[in-house]
């Protein structure tokens, strides 16, 4: 008898982020009660700085599609979107 593979499918990643994000901001709430024990402590924290870097990847392969999807629909000769530029806040500064 066959035995099903879960599917891999693009949909997978964020819903592996949304996981990964609500885990790391429960850890985050139990760190800043305090009441924590030193070796449990470090433990959580342990898995949080491995959530956030599930997530940073998960954020970065996200950006990358974008990107990759940005560049193909400028090929095209449809209307393309500039790239964020996080450099806005200077220049609302500077008025």
């Amino acid at each position: 008898m066959k035995t099903k593979q879960p599917e891999q499918s693009n949909e997978a990643t964020p819903v592996d982020f949304e996981k990964s994000l609500t885990e790391l901001e429960t850890l985050v709430q139990k760190l800043e009660q305090g009441d924590v024990p030193l070796e449990e402590a470090l433990k959580t924290f342990e898995r949080g700085v491995a959530l956030t870097r599930q997530c940073q990847t998960a954020l970065r392969t996200a950006q990358q599609k974008v990107e990759v999807l940005l560049a193909q629909s400028g090929k095209s000769g449809e209307e393309t979107v500039a790239p964020f530029d996080d450099d806005e806040d200077a220049d609302d500064a500077g008025r």
